[in-house]
């Protein structure tokens, strides 16, 4: 078994703390992406769920590219929303990245270890080249 890990040295949280996990795991054509947030350069960013959500995926989808992994290739993705009044705006913006490549999904409202809205994690498989 193959194992490659994406951004072990260089993940940092809020207030540049170094954070104790890769960014995403590869294991034999599967991808486990860490759970994105809305942050910037170790800061979330502000704005309502539309603005959040946004750029949560592109963190996500920064690390798939990263990978070599595209959409196509999400087979599963974990969703905390810390309000349930924003499933539907949530929705709409997961359907503009995914919507035609959907991915199985479990979403679920809980309180959040940093102060946003949201946060996404993924699991993508592309078989391995041979």
């Amino acid at each position: 078994m193959s194992i490659k890990r994406y951004g072990v040295a260089g993940g940092t949280g809020a207030g540049g703390q170094h954070l104790p996990f890769a960014r995403a795991v590869e294991a034999d054509g599967w991808l486990y992406v860490s759970g994105q947030v809305p942050m910037v350069n170790g800061e979330v960013i502000s704005g309502n769920i539309v603005a959040q959500t946004r750029q949560a995926i592109a963190n996500l989808l920064s690390i798939l590219q990263e990978a070599g992994y595209g959409t196509e290739h999400v087979v599963r993705c974990g969703v905390w929303l810390e309000d349930p009044r924003d499933f539907a705006a949530f929705n709409a913006v997961f359907k503009e990245y995914f919507g035609e490549h959907p991915p199985a999904r479990a979403c679920v409202v809980s309180n959040m270890v940093v102060d946003c809205k949201v946060e996404i994690e993924c699991v993508a498989y592309k078989a391995p080249a041979a």
